[in-house]
């Protein structure tokens, strides 16, 4: 079997997403995803990795995978190259599922566990699907798509939206009140009236159902050090879960020096690409949960090496989801199939919403919990519809 077209698409309306969908000798074709500066990865898929891959033996998963990111530029980043290849590479475990007529997660060592807990991201119908993510910005909030607007949600009735997941199950949700004071005050201050206004939501939560909800506490890497462990003080009466990127993750350093001061778990970050990165902050202790996005950190490839090598640490496993459709399921994919895996990021809003104007299937979630996908490869396909639409963007290159 040899790779025959590299095809890449993207739309106008949902311009954060971009496809590689890679074509066979066979008549097989893997799909893949990854979010985020959509074409300035189509350009580097066709520009330069179609050249490295066309007229490969997609199987050779490693070896390709090495060769996407022997680049003097692909240096542990999430940037441009490493998406491009998250996304060929999620393609290429796809295809090898198909041909050996087996789920990707069978593929990937098969079942740790035959359900996965979820925690629900507390984001909106509209979060991340314009063309510029900027935190509060982007949040659109306001947007009624439908039953679980749980951005302004959380914002506004976080006692309303903790009622409402625990009615379905979900014991777990993640919220940044944070953020609109970080972006005011450049990360080095807060006032009492913003420090107030993002604590209520937890004061809420915590009336209104007890220790019966988890709160993972997400921060964007918005905070400098010293803000963000006086924010770690405030924040633990609340026994939140986790704190999530509450610096930048450049510092491996200082996320370690945050770490030391909080009897809170510590979860970095779905911003690391590559499990070279990864080790630098679990080397000094910086973080308990280890996230990684599989569309940013080098695929399914990547991710397993990551997980893998957060276990030889003793520490839990947790795949980002707030992007795709196709990187949501690959996710799930690799929940499953890592002994580590502590839980599965979801967002309720997306899987029941807009995920399902573009994609075949969505796994069967229920009771707080996700089930493994059926079917061959990840077990979905682009709806027919998407390759009719009127702002649809392909380009192609052939061998």
């Amino acid at each position: 079997m040899k790779i025959t077209a590299i095809e890449t698409l993207r739309t106008v309306e949902f311009a954060n997403v971009i496809w590689v969908r890679v074509h066979t000798d066979a008549g097989l074709v893997g799909l893949g995803e990854t979010f985020y500066g959509a074409g300035a990865v189509e350009a580097h898929t066709h520009d330069t990795l179609s050249g490295r891959l066309l007229g490969r033996d997609p199987l050779h998963i490693e070896a390709i995978h090495r060769d996407m990111l022997n680049l003097p530029m692909a240096q542990s980043s999430t940037g441009v190259e490493y998406r491009a290849a998250s996304a060929v590479d999620i393609a290429l475990w796809d295809l090898f599922g198909k041909a050996c007529n087996q789920p990707v997660h069978q593929m990937l060592g098969g079942l740790c566990r035959d359900k996965q807990r979820i925690y629900n991201t507390c984001a909106g119908y509209r979060y991340v699907r314009s063309t510029q993510i900027k935190p509060v910005s982007n949040w659109n909030r306001g947007d009624d798509g439908g039953p679980y607007e749980d951005l302004n949600g959380f914002m506004t009735q976080a006692d309303a939206v903790a009622e409402s997941l625990l009615e379905q199950g979900i014991t777990a949700m993640k919220i940044w009140p944070f953020d609109p004071a970080a972006m005011e005050n450049q990360g080095v201050h807060i006032t009492t009236e913003q420090l107030k206004a993002a604590l209520d939501p937890f004061e809420k939560i915590r009336r209104a159902v007890g220790d019966r909800m988890e709160i993972m506490v997400e921060f964007h890497s918005l905070w400098n050090l010293p803000m963000a462990k006086k924010l770690a003080r405030w924040l633990e009466p609340y026994s939140p879960t986790w704190f999530e990127d509450p610096i930048r993750m450049n510092s491996p350093q200082a996320l370690a020096e945050y770490a030391r001061g909080t009897d809170v778990w510590v979860c970095a970050s779905e911003t690391l690409g590559s499990r070279f990165a990864y080790k630098e902050y679990l080397d000094r202790d910086a973080t308990h949960v280890v996230m990684a996005d599989l569309c940013w950190t080098g695929g399914l490839t990547e991710g397993r090496k990551i997980a893998a090598m957060a276990d030889t640490y003793h520490r839990p496993f947790a795949p980002h989801d707030c992007i795709g459709p196709v990187g949501f399921i690959a996710g799930v994919h690799a929940s499953f199939s890592q002994p580590n895996t502590l839980i599965q990021e979801s967002v309720r809003a997306f899987y029941t919403g807009w995920y399902n104007e573009l994609v075949t299937a969505m796994p069967l979630i229920r009771d707080g919990h996700v089930y493994p996908m059926e079917g061959p490869g990840l077990g979905v396909e682009l709806l027919p519809a998407v390759f009719e639409r009127q702002d649809l963007i392909v380009r192609r290159s052939e061998a």
